[in-house]
């Protein structure tokens, strides 16, 4: 669905993006993390034909970047950091404005469809003035879908919502994607992108790594399973310390921290040790790094 290779913008000097190369399937959550400045909001502007690469190529929807423009904005969805609607109309009269712009079948109903998903059916006939800045990003959302794409780019699309309307955008998301389309997602949230995204790539001007959420951790940092039991000595850290797979093991308390090879795997082994050994387990838990371990790691500047 959406293809890169070696895609660059320049402005004068300054390079924005350097040589990017992509390839993002049908139905995807694609999240594009990385600092202010990296150059995401300039990718997206280029994947949707508001501004010409320097260089490189994409396509996006089987349309090509430079050539088939109008094509592909057509076909694309976009909600910006800061979606400007007209503040003096109706949110119904704005969404028919863009509606008229997309060429959309049956405006009406599509307005009604997306107002009544996303909560704003009732406020239809007030002046999109008076809506909150969630209602605003909302309403911004149903504007991206009413031509139904089958790419949806989002920048940001939860910054300074309060955690009830971020939680209902991330479940919005969820849906659409259940549909099959592919969503281009921007965000510095996180844990938003470790629960949405299928595939994470964090890019500061070219793209530094790109995998799942669960892989790019391993990649990263070796993996730590928690046994809590209810008493523990140094013999038995001993014996588990022996084990092939396991590189190192802490006590902590009546907390026995090892960093094994392939949890899923070995667990077991480790539990029937600690049985055989007289230790009463209480429960087994993995210390679970977050993406923002993993972001944090790759944005330490190198020595």
């Amino acid at each position: 669905m959406i293809t890169t290779d070696n895609l660059t913008k320049k402005f004068g000097e300054t390079l924005a993006v350097d040589r990017l190369s992509l390839q993002i399937p049908e139905g995807e959550v694609f999240g594009f993390l990385g600092p202010n400045g990296a150059g995401k909001t300039t990718t997206v502007r280029m994947l949707t034909s508001l501004i010409g690469p320097t260089s490189g190529s994409a396509t996006v929807n089987g349309f090509i970047v430079g050539q088939e423009d109008i094509n592909i904005r057509r076909t694309v969805g976009i909600l910006t950091e800061t979606p400007g609607m007209y503040d003096n109309i109706s949110a119904e009269r704005n969404l028919q404005i863009y509606a008229s712009l997309y060429e959309v079948n049956d405006p009406s109903g599509q307005i009604e469809k997306y107002l009544r998903m996303l909560g704003l059916w009732e406020r239809r006939k007030d002046e999109a003035g008076t809506f909150s800045k969630g209602m605003k990003q909302k309403l911004a959302i149903a504007r991206a879908l009413l031509h139904e794409p089958r790419i949806l780019f989002l920048d940001e699309p939860t910054a300074g919502l309060d955690p009830e309307a971020s939680r209902l955008v991330r479940d919005f998301i969820i849906e659409i994607k259940k549909q099959g389309r592919t969503i281009f997602l921007c965000t510095h949230n996180l844990d938003e992108a470790d629960r949405l995204c299928d595939r994470i790539g964090v890019f500061k001007t070219h793209l530094l790594v790109l995998d799942t959420p669960n892989r790019l951790r391993e990649q990263l940092f070796e993996r730590k399973v928690v046994f809590h039991l209810s008493s523990v000595d140094k013999s038995v850290e001993t014996l588990v310390s022996q084990l092939p797979f396991v590189h190192e093991t802490r006590l902590i308390d009546s907390k026995l921290v090892v960093t094994l090879d392939d949890p899923e795997t070995h667990n077991p082994d480790i539990i029937r040790t600690l049985v055989n050994a007289g230790a009463d387990i209480q429960f087994v838990g993995e210390l679970r790094r977050s993406l923002e371990d993993v972001y944090l790691q790759l944005m330490k500047p190198s020595d």
